[in-house]
């Protein structure tokens, strides 16, 4: 585990200096196009500052950032004691050094995320709609995978990566909006009226600046694609290993896949990447590039997962994923050490289907305790749903009129 680690920290760091090089690179170009030969340092003093602004507010509050974004709301063991026990379970199982704190989403369309900034100060976020819609194993598969996104470290590199390529494409906007805007204007003439090989060199300078601006966010972008899709399996790999059932987030992967629900509402493509499955709903059904997605297809994921029969360690993940892609192994030759993890048996069937009736039924309640509904119960045995909006302190059962007095917060 500890191989994959040091070897996750060393893609983060060597992704980090490409895209630094790219955003320092863009500025010094940019400064050079519009300030001519002694703009180069002043573009790049521009673009280091606007790298180690955004850096310092996504490491003092990145996480609460994408927390508020997504609408996540903190809840309590009372809240839903399933959820608070399967992410309980996972930590013991994966080592962490705290427990992380637990959110949900008040959307049907089921999927997660991890947040933090480390390992121990993780957090983890569903939706309700997740909490309907899956059994036990695999809501254990889930949290499995977005546990193996926290003790991987992938939590604070797709912080810093996204940070770093907000930067990069918010100095290449705000360059070509103004290119576009002095060309409306008029204000490009004074590179052609230099009379000399200066104005000419100027004019080469916009041109080349222009050309970088345009392909610099796109290198970025498939960097970071690139190493995404990469950190998923990875993901995947780790869950199986953590809950010796792969199957359980297999089947958690296509229900989430094949729901109708629709898109989640609170989804922007800087808190896409960091779900567990793509939050955005395709209007077409067409296959888009690989090279455009920060997730691997999900069909391959299950393929992977489900063709894992002889174990569940990093090497058979290995094994199974070399067999299905028909390509190198994305996890690092120091972490296939041999591990003898054997797969083991789901809960009875009979049980499952208790359980996913039970979880449908209590959907609605779960979302009402999180919007600070008051639960009361009646002698006759009646549960009353109080808002919080409601203000009288007395309410009557409408099954036998008993009156009950209704707490106030």
């Amino acid at each position: 585990m500890w191989e994959l680690i040091r070897a996750n920290k060393r893609n983060s760091i060597v992704l980090m200096v490409i895209m630094a090089v790219v955003l320092l690179l863009l500025g010094f170009i940019i400064g050079l196009a519009f300030f001519g030969p002694e703009g180069g340092l002043f573009g790049l003093i521009i673009a280091t500052a606007i790298w180690l602004i955004l850096t310092l507010v996504s490491f003092s509050s990145g996480d609460q950032i994408f927390l508020a974004a997504s609408k996540a709301k903190p809840v309590t063991h009372d809240v839903h004691p399933q959820l608070f026990n399967v992410v309980e379970e996972m930590k013991i199982a994966a080592g962490l050094p705290a427990m992380p704190k637990v959110y949900i989403i008040n959307d049907p369309a089921p999927n997660a995320f991890a947040t933090g900034r480390n390992p121990k100060s993780a957090s983890v976020a569903v939706t309700a709609g997740l909490l309907g819609r899956l059994n036990r194993d695999e809501l254990q598969g889930v949290i499995a995978h977005e546990m193996s996104h926290i003790l991987h470290r992938d939590i604070l590199f797709v912080t810093l990566a996204g940070v770093m390529l907000g930067s990069i494409v918010l100095l290449s906007q705000v360059f070509l909006r103004g290119m576009f805007y002095s060309s409306m204007t008029g204000s490009r003439r004074r590179y052609s009226s230099g009379g000399g090989g200066g104005g000419q060199a100027q004019l080469v300078l916009l041109i080349i600046a222009i050309v970088v601006a345009i392909l610099a966010p796109i290198m970025a972008y498939l960097l970071y694609f690139a190493l995404s899709r990469k950190r998923e399996y990875l993901a995947d790999a780790g869950a199986a290993r953590l809950t010796r059932y792969p199957e359980g987030l297999a089947g958690a992967l296509e229900k989430i896949a094949n729901d109708r629900s629709p898109q989640l509402a609170t989804v922007n493509k800087v808190t896409a990447p960091m779900y567990i499955v793509n939050p955005f709903k395709k209007k077409k059904q067409m296959k888009l590039s690989d090279l455009t997605s920060t997730h691997p297809p999900i069909s391959e994921r299950v393929r992977i997962l489900r063709n894992m029969t002889h174990g569940a360690s990093f090497k058979d993940y290995s094994d199974s994923f070399s067999a299905i892609t028909k390509t190198r192994t994305v996890v690092p030759p120091a972490a296939l050490t041999k591990e003898d993890i054997a797969l083991r048996q789901a809960e009875a069937k009979a049980e499952k289907a208790q359980r996913v009736e039970k979880q449908m039924r209590q959907v609605g309640d779960i979302m009402r305790r999180v919007n600070n509904f008051v639960f009361l119960t009646c002698l006759c045995g009646l549960k009353l749903k109080i808002p919080p909006n409601y203000k009288p302190n007395k309410v009557k059962c409408p099954k036998c009129n008993n009156v009950l007095t209704v707490p106030k917060k």
